[in-house]
């Protein structure tokens, strides 16, 4: 469904303070798995192949080679997001030109931690929103938030002209990882996972670094086991399917040309690509469904070599840089997220 034009009027990101270079997070990680070590070998070059020199995580990283339950995991995740939104927020609504008390409305995308109250509630003090700030508390996107967060900002800022809407998402998707578990996923997710945060600014209004001109998704049947959580007696464990890169190259084109076909335009139109880097696979599978250039996507590739993969704010830290090295006239963001699904939305230069 094609939206009217609603203007981008900020980007921000944040990390947290703890850094954890990939050669050692491999290394600790072998000693963790224990009793398992023969799984870890036989999966260990994930570290090497992930494209990943080094991840923000929200512990330091002898926390993650001692046991934890659910309690210690979400404790955590409420201390280190709560940290991040206030982050992230802050810097946006200043890069605006705006005041805390003139944010009317604030979406906020989170799935890997239970907040209730939720974030943008136990934030609002601390960043200074108005007792009337319309709240919309989003979980369940996973890697797909960043894209589909920033739609649904832009649409309730539409639906009442001249508000402005804040967009927030923060992950920390470190927390979930499992040491002890015998699940190949976990020593994948041991290998990309990090943890970050990002905030945008969005109004009806005209003067922007970019207008967000629509959005659309799709959603494939019979998908549900291809990328999710499982709740155990320990926390979240990942659900990571190895058919995703195949998944992405064999049903991405299609997605997109009827997404741009609800969009009003046609794929041939767009400039540039603004995608999730999930990983190095799935970046080369996009590449090659969308026949793009090798290389292409090299911001994609910077970020996720610089901060891992943090689900849904990544590919906001991509835009981030896009914007900076200067938006092509017509940009898609895109991301997949639990459902299967892909989430699209288009911007226009300013």
């Amino acid at each position: 469904m094609t939206t009217p034009t609603c203007s981008l009027l900020s980007l921000a990101t944040a990390v947290p303070p703890f850094v954890v270079e990939q050669s050692e997070a491999k290394a600790r990680a072998r000693e963790a798995f224990g009793g398992k070590k023969a799984l870890f070998d036989r999966l260990s070059g994930v570290f090497d192949n992930a494209g990943i020199a080094r991840r923000h995580i929200v512990a330091p990283q002898d926390w993650y080679m001692t046991a934890h339950g659910w309690h210690d995991r979400n404790a955590l995740y409420l201390e280190a997001a709560e940290q991040l939104f206030v982050d992230a927020a802050t810097s946006a609504i200043e890069k605006a030109g705006l005041k805390p008390h003139e944010i009317d409305g604030v979406v906020t995308v989170s799935t890997t931690g239970i907040a209730t109250p939720s974030l943008d509630a136990r934030c609002a003090d601390r960043v200074g929103f108005h007792p009337g700030i319309r709240r919309v508390p989003v979980f369940g996107l996973g890697c797909a938030g960043g894209v589909n967060g920033l739609s649904i900002a832009s649409r309730l800022a539409l639906a009442d002209p001249g508000s402005v809407w804040l967009f927030v998402t923060v992950e920390t998707c470190s927390i979930s990882i499992q040491l002890n578990s015998d699940d190949p996923a976990a020593v994948v997710a041991t290998a990309l996972f990090g943890d970050g945060a990002a905030a945008a600014v969005v109004t009806s209004g005209l003067h922007s670094l970019a207008h967000i001109t629509g959005s659309a998704e799709k959603q494939w049947p019979d998908t549900l086991r291809i990328m999710g959580w499982d709740v155990d007696d320990t926390g979240l464990s990942v659900v990571f399917d190895r058919a995703i890169p195949p998944f992405v190259e064999e049903e991405l084109a299609e997605a997109v040309d009827a997404m741009c076909t609800e969009l009003g335009t046609t794929r041939a139109s767009i400039g540039r690509f603004c995608c999730h880097p999930g990983g190095v696979k799935v970046i080369d599978a996009i590449e090659s469904a969308l026949k793009l250039n090798q290389g292409e996507l090299n911001l994609e590739r910077e970020v996720l070599n610089d901060f891992g993969n943090m689900s849904a704010p990544t590919v906001m830290f991509v835009l981030d840089r896009l914007l900076k090295s200067g938006l092509p006239d017509k940009v898609m963001m895109t991301a997949f997220g639990p459902g299967f699904t892909c989430a699209g939305l288009m911007l226009e230069a300013a």
